[in-house]
């Protein structure tokens, strides 16, 4: 017999995932209360039972508003920021074949500066700088984009005077206007879409506009527009480096558009951050793999003539302006003793090339 209670509001969990320094909470029909701490999903406690369909009901209930409760009767999910005295939170709600599950990504409302991050200021504070064009920020979710992306925001905002708006699914960090007016939208709630708050960004005069997510046609079409037409706009991308990137990018459009679109983000590209959190080999936290490319006269030429596949050797080139492969992020880690070879291996691209170098 479990000695673990039944809490019938999500708080009491949040509370616990926040006092550990969690990313994200599971509650889950079926499964244990867990949590994710240091990459890794676990029971919160070892000895608590599963939750049961009718337990994980009344813990949606609560904390789900009416229009997310009609949202998952109409589709099946829902998901929002959710906001209480505690902080703010990325809920997501879905109904499964035992019943609903619940998750939760606890956001750290503080904002961090690029140099608290420990991001390479002196490269990625240029690219901050132009008054147009793209900046990409990329990886899987969970590897901390929305973190690198609010400290570059951070930077503008205390550097310039200008119109930053973001478009959010959902809102997360809330940045206070310091030397730049800042407007904040969230999908969903303030407007029905990315394209559609795209298509309204333009006549709302911004300097710099935060895209949330580029995910299909229209969002990416309208995001390189607005980078060529005097904007610069900062995005993210669910992939794992510069070449995956421009790749994903372009294979959205249809073909007979996609040289037109190589030159066009040849032109208009600032930088591509990726992005990875590795488990450190203490085990006590994670650490940032970071691969940076900067868009110089070389990377245009490849870009436009669709060679990205050559991306990594021509930033091997690029030294001088910051830009690093995510390998040599990964092999910089694993020398300095900060994450396991085991990890090394499995996170890198070149799987060759990285086991010659783990075994030299």
């Amino acid at each position: 017999m479990s000695t673990i209670p039944f809490y019938d509001h999500v708080d009491t969990y949040l509370k616990v995932g926040l006092e550990y320094d969690c990313s994200d909470i599971h509650l889950a029909t079926g499964f244990k209360p867990a949590w994710r701490r240091h990459g890794k999903l676990q029971p919160i406690w070892e000895d608590s039972e599963p939750l049961t369909a009718e337990q994980v009901e009344i813990l949606c209930k609560s904390f789900l508003g009416e229009r997310e409760w009609k949202q998952l009767e109409k589709t099946g999910d829902t998901d929002f920021g959710h906001e209480s005295e505690l902080g703010r939170f990325r809920a997501s709600v879905v109904k499964q074949r035992l019943g609903l599950d619940i998750v939760f990504r606890i956001i750290n409302t503080e904002i961090r500066s690029m140099e608290d991050l420990k991001l390479p200021v002196k490269h990625l504070s240029p690219l901050a700088k132009y008054h147009n064009g793209l900046i990409l920020v990329t990886g899987a979710v969970g590897s901390g984009k929305s973190t690198t992306m609010a400290s570059i925001l951070d930077y503008i905002n205390k550097e310039r005077e200008d119109h930053i708006l973001t478009l959010e699914d959902p809102i997360e960090y809330i940045f206070p206007s310091i030397n730049c007016h800042i407007t904040q939208r969230e999908v969903h709630l303030h407007t029905e879409s990315f394209p559609r708050a795209l298509r309204a960004a333009l006549r709302e005069d911004p300097d710099i506009i935060m895209v949330g997510e580029m995910r299909n046609l229209e969002t990416i079409q309208l995001a390189i527009t607005a980078a060529e037409t005097g904007h610069l706009v900062i995005g993210t991308l669910h992939t794992g480096n510069a070449p995956r990137t421009l790749d994903r990018i372009l294979d959205v459009f249809p073909v007979d558009q996609r040289e037109q679109i190589r030159v066009m983000v040849s032109e208009s590209l600032r930088g591509v951050v990726s992005q990875q959190l590795i488990p450190t080999a203490d085990g006590k936290g994670r650490c940032l793999a970071m691969e940076l490319l900067v868009n110089t006269p070389a990377v245009a030429a490849t870009i436009r003539d669709g060679k990205t596949f050559m991306l990594p050797g021509v930033m091997q080139t690029g030294k001088n302006v910051g830009m690093i492969t995510m390998d040599e992020s990964l092999q910089n880690l694993y020398t300095g003793g900060k994450i396991t070879k085991d990890e090394c291996f499995f996170r890198a691209s070149d799987k060759a090339t990285m086991k010659q170098f783990l075994e030299s």
